[in-house]
């Protein structure tokens, strides 16, 4: 955490807590942001698209990475715990989820050990938790073992088996 810290690590979500979600989103539209899946989708057009109309809300970070040879996920998880986590923190406020879960691939044991050392480290120093640095914002992460199945890189069958589960895709409204 302090080497993160060092380096302006969680300088990025201090400055979200002081704006309202809509102007974190219009920032990471305007950013160009986009996703590490294979579609590259807008990162910012896909939280303005969320149904803000329902209670609770949850985020859900996708690390199951079971593509063959690939490694972006594990890398990132392993190696920049803290910039995961940041990144989290960022679309919990802005979507209004108080709760948040990093799914990590089963066979990742290192890097959810990593990852929840990590975020033993933002509890204990105030950057998750309840009313995190005064705002008023509260939010409990957690790191969630994968199924160790590839389908459950597919977001319903990854929601399926976050609930306990068979991982097995769900038909979309």
């Amino acid at each position: 955490l302090d080497a993160y810290l060092a380096v302006g690590g969680y300088e990025g979500f201090k400055k979200a807590l002081t704006m309202k979600p809509e102007q974190v989103i219009a920032e990471v539209k305007l950013s160009g942001l986009r996703g590490r899946g294979g579609a590259g989708f807008s990162t910012g057009t896909k939280w303005e698209l969320m149904d803000k109309r329902h209670e609770p809300r949850y985020l859900v970070a996708n690390d199951d990475e079971a593509e063959p040879c690939t490694f972006k996920d594990r890398e990132l998880t392993e190696k920049l715990p803290h910039q995961l986590l940041e990144g989290m923190m960022i679309a919990s406020y802005a979507l209004g989820a108080h709760h948040a879960f990093a799914y990590i691939r089963g066979e990742f044991v290192k890097g959810r050990r990593v990852v929840r050392e990590a975020i033993k480290q933002c509890y204990a120093s105030g950057l998750l938790g309840r009313n995190i640095l005064g705002s008023g914002f509260d939010l409990d992460l957690v790191a969630h073992p994968g199924a160790g199945a590839y389908i459950c890189g597919e977001e319903t069958a990854l929601l399926n088996s976050l609930q306990g589960e068979r991982g097995y895709p769900r038909m979309r409204p």
